[in-house]
Protein backbone atom coordinates (compact mmCIF):
# COMPACT_ATOMS: atom_id res chain seq x y z
CA UNK A 1 0.00 0.00 0.00
CA UNK A 2 1.76 3.16 -0.66
CA UNK A 3 0.48 6.81 -0.21
CA UNK A 4 1.54 10.20 -1.80
CA UNK A 5 0.42 13.71 -1.39
CA UNK A 6 0.38 16.16 -4.41
CA UNK A 7 -0.76 19.32 -4.10
CA UNK A 8 -4.58 19.04 -3.04
CA UNK A 9 -5.11 15.36 -3.81
CA UNK A 10 -4.16 12.17 -1.78
CA UNK A 11 -3.32 8.64 -3.75
CA UNK A 12 -3.34 5.68 -2.61
CA UNK A 13 -1.95 2.87 -4.91
CA UNK A 14 -3.21 -0.34 -3.31
CA UNK A 15 -1.21 -4.02 -5.15
CA UNK A 16 -1.80 -7.89 -4.20
CA UNK A 17 -5.04 -8.53 -2.18
CA UNK A 18 -7.22 -6.68 -0.41
CA UNK A 19 -8.37 -8.67 2.43
CA UNK A 20 -8.95 -8.36 6.47
CA UNK A 21 -5.04 -6.94 7.10
CA UNK A 22 -5.43 -4.28 4.67
CA UNK A 23 -7.51 -2.11 6.95
CA UNK A 24 -4.82 -0.81 9.02
CA UNK A 25 -3.17 0.83 6.24
CA UNK A 26 -5.79 2.28 4.41
CA UNK A 27 -6.90 3.96 7.16
CA UNK A 28 -3.68 5.17 8.33
CA UNK A 29 -3.57 6.83 4.93
CA UNK A 30 -6.02 9.46 6.38
CA UNK A 31 -4.18 10.11 9.79
CA UNK A 32 -2.73 13.47 8.39
CA UNK A 33 -5.45 14.53 6.28
CA UNK A 34 -5.43 18.95 5.80
CA UNK A 35 -7.66 21.45 5.05
CA UNK A 36 -5.60 22.02 1.81
CA UNK A 37 -5.91 18.73 0.66
CA UNK A 38 -9.62 17.84 -1.40
CA UNK A 39 -9.16 14.87 -3.59
CA UNK A 40 -8.63 11.23 -2.62
CA UNK A 41 -7.90 9.10 -5.40
CA UNK A 42 -7.33 5.21 -4.96
CA UNK A 43 -5.66 3.34 -7.56
CA UNK A 44 -6.76 -0.49 -7.68
CA UNK A 45 -5.22 -1.62 -10.96
CA UNK A 46 -2.64 -3.69 -8.90
CA UNK A 47 -5.56 -5.57 -6.79
CA UNK A 48 -5.77 -8.79 -8.01
CA UNK A 49 -8.35 -10.36 -5.65
CA UNK A 50 -10.85 -8.60 -2.41
CA UNK A 51 -12.82 -10.35 -0.31
CA UNK A 52 -15.69 -8.83 2.10
CA UNK A 53 -13.31 -8.16 4.92
CA UNK A 54 -11.20 -6.15 1.86
CA UNK A 55 -14.93 -4.03 0.45
CA UNK A 56 -15.30 -3.30 4.21
CA UNK A 57 -12.42 -1.38 4.19
CA UNK A 58 -12.84 0.16 1.40
CA UNK A 59 -15.94 1.27 2.01
CA UNK A 60 -14.60 2.34 5.19
CA UNK A 61 -12.40 4.16 3.77
CA UNK A 62 -14.89 6.24 1.56
CA UNK A 63 -16.64 6.87 4.28
CA UNK A 64 -14.02 8.34 6.52
CA UNK A 65 -12.91 10.45 3.28
CA UNK A 66 -16.37 12.00 2.65
CA UNK A 67 -16.37 13.21 6.50
CA UNK A 68 -13.11 14.71 5.96
CA UNK A 69 -14.76 16.72 3.14
CA UNK A 70 -12.74 14.43 0.11
CA UNK A 71 -13.41 13.99 -3.17
CA UNK A 72 -13.13 10.14 -3.42
CA UNK A 73 -12.65 8.10 -7.03
CA UNK A 74 -11.65 4.81 -6.64
CA UNK A 75 -10.03 3.43 -10.10
CA UNK A 76 -8.63 0.63 -11.81
CA UNK A 77 -11.32 -2.34 -10.78
CA UNK A 78 -9.83 -5.29 -11.92
CA UNK A 79 -12.31 -7.99 -13.01
CA UNK A 80 -12.16 -10.20 -9.55
CA UNK A 81 -12.91 -7.35 -7.26
CA UNK A 82 -15.70 -6.09 -9.90
CA UNK A 83 -17.17 -9.47 -9.70
CA UNK A 84 -17.16 -9.68 -5.95
CA UNK A 85 -19.31 -6.27 -6.15
CA UNK A 86 -21.75 -7.64 -8.95
CA UNK A 87 -22.29 -10.94 -7.14
CA UNK A 88 -22.96 -8.93 -3.52
CA UNK A 89 -25.71 -6.98 -5.10
CA UNK A 90 -26.96 -9.36 -6.98
CA UNK A 91 -26.04 -8.08 -10.60
CA UNK A 92 -25.86 -11.33 -13.29
CA UNK A 93 -23.28 -12.14 -15.77
CA UNK A 94 -19.08 -12.28 -15.72
CA UNK A 95 -17.69 -8.74 -16.38
CA UNK A 96 -20.38 -6.37 -14.90
CA UNK A 97 -18.41 -3.41 -14.31
CA UNK A 98 -19.87 -1.73 -10.76
CA UNK A 99 -16.80 0.63 -10.02
CA UNK A 100 -17.82 3.31 -11.99
CA UNK A 101 -20.85 3.05 -9.45
CA UNK A 102 -18.70 2.90 -6.28
CA UNK A 103 -18.93 6.74 -5.05
CA UNK A 104 -23.08 6.44 -5.23
CA UNK A 105 -24.06 6.55 -1.85
CA UNK A 106 -27.38 4.31 -2.30
CA UNK A 107 -24.63 1.75 -4.20
CA UNK A 108 -22.63 1.95 -0.98
CA UNK A 109 -25.24 0.61 1.43
CA UNK A 110 -26.47 -1.65 -0.56
CA UNK A 111 -23.08 -3.31 -0.71
CA UNK A 112 -22.33 -2.35 3.16
CA UNK A 113 -25.80 -4.87 3.84
CA UNK A 114 -25.37 -7.63 1.34
CA UNK A 115 -21.41 -7.67 2.40
CA UNK A 116 -23.08 -7.87 5.91
CA UNK A 117 -25.40 -10.78 5.20
CA UNK A 118 -22.34 -12.95 2.90
CA UNK A 119 -20.33 -12.52 5.94
CA UNK A 120 -22.72 -13.57 8.48
CA UNK A 121 -23.95 -16.29 6.36
CA UNK A 122 -19.83 -17.53 5.35
CA UNK A 123 -18.30 -20.83 6.58
CA UNK A 124 -15.22 -19.66 7.57
CA UNK A 125 -13.94 -23.39 8.38
CA UNK A 126 -14.67 -24.73 4.97
CA UNK A 127 -13.03 -21.66 3.66
CA UNK A 128 -15.61 -19.77 1.25
CA UNK A 129 -18.34 -17.47 1.11
CA UNK A 130 -21.94 -18.15 0.45
CA UNK A 131 -23.89 -16.11 -2.64
CA UNK A 132 -25.25 -12.74 -1.28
Amino acid sequence: MGVQRCGNSILISADGELDEDAGGALLRALDRVSADERDLLVDLHGVTAMDTDGLFHLLDLHRRAELLRLRVLVTGWQPQPQQLMAQLVGIPGPGTATGERYAVAGFRQLLEDRAQRARDHADFTAGWLPRA
